[in-house]
């Protein structure tokens, strides 16, 4: 007892001891409300759940479900369905089609119909599959421009710095040690962009999860991955600049400044 009543639980227990229970479809519960009960065939049923959405069968959405007992008992259901619903994993539908009609009817699988996928599955996979694509698409056309401006702004460095070049040179120190140099300031460009990126990535797509009351799903290698290839292809993009500046002699190096 709560506050002198029963709470929904035990009222619930008490109602489906008393009366048959339905579960309502999306749409009918939205339309009927945060109803208890429903009056259906002449007697009212306890209402103990509702039912998500169904895509690829919308008729489900406005219909009662009852189960079979209880069908049997007060509307006079024969036993033999007319219709059946299958759920099967996306991969396996196909293979489950072609099980149905001898399963349902062993003796006569000629007479069960079975209908093929639904045109929304198909039209679903074709969607996840063009926008798969444009993703990656815009992925490559991101990388590379990240790529190119790791190089612009290699080479400008060093056009810039080519007095320091030319002393660092002059006092000793070797190609090697200049292109160690320049790969090192070139993968730590692209490993800050990339680690922005990444973070900036996961923070708009929290958001946006958030807005459709979505959960937030960002695997942690798929940052990793993001880094990683942001810092290879900075990598691969100041090669140039890199050999451009071990190229260097020191006395013309020090010419030009």
């Amino acid at each position: 007892m709560v506050g002198g009543t029963l709470d929904h639980g035990a009222w619930l227990n008490a109602a489906t001891d008393r009366y048959p229970a339905v579960v309502l479809g999306a749409t009918a519960a939205q339309r009927l409300g945060n109803v208890p009960a429903v009056y259906v065939g002449g007697r009212w049923w306890v209402v103990v759940g509702v039912l998500r959405k169904v895509l690829l069968a919308p008729e489900l959405d406005s219909a009662v479900l009852m189960g079979w007992p209880a069908t049997t008992t007060y509307l006079g259901f024969d036993g033999h369905p007319t219709t059946v619903y299958t759920r099967s994993v996306e991969s396996q539908v196909e293979a489950v089609r072609t099980v149905l009609a001898p399963t349902a009817n062993p003796s006569a699988p000629g007479a069960v119909q079975v209908s093929r996928p639904s045109d929304a599955l198909a039209a679903r996979r074709a969607t996840n599959a063009t926008f798969d694509a444009l993703l990656l698409g815009l992925g490559a056309i991101a990388l590379l421009v990240g790529g190119i401006g790791v190089a612009n702004t290699m080479v400008i460095s060093v056009l810039e710095r080519r007095s320091e070049i030319g002393l660092r040179r002059s006092q000793g120190a070797t190609k090697g040690q200049v292109r160690t140099q320049f790969v090192a300031e070139s993968l730590l460009l692209s490993l800050l962009g990339g680690a922005f990126g990444a973070l900036l990535g996961y923070l708009v797509a929290g958001m946006y999860a958030t807005t459709q009351k979505w959960p937030t799903v960002v695997p942690l290698w798929v940052l990793a991955g993001g880094v990683g290839a942001t810092v290879m292809i900075g990598a691969i993009a100041g090669l140039y600049p890199t050999i451009r500046a071990a190229r260097l002699s020191p006395t013309e190096a020090l010419a030009t400044t």
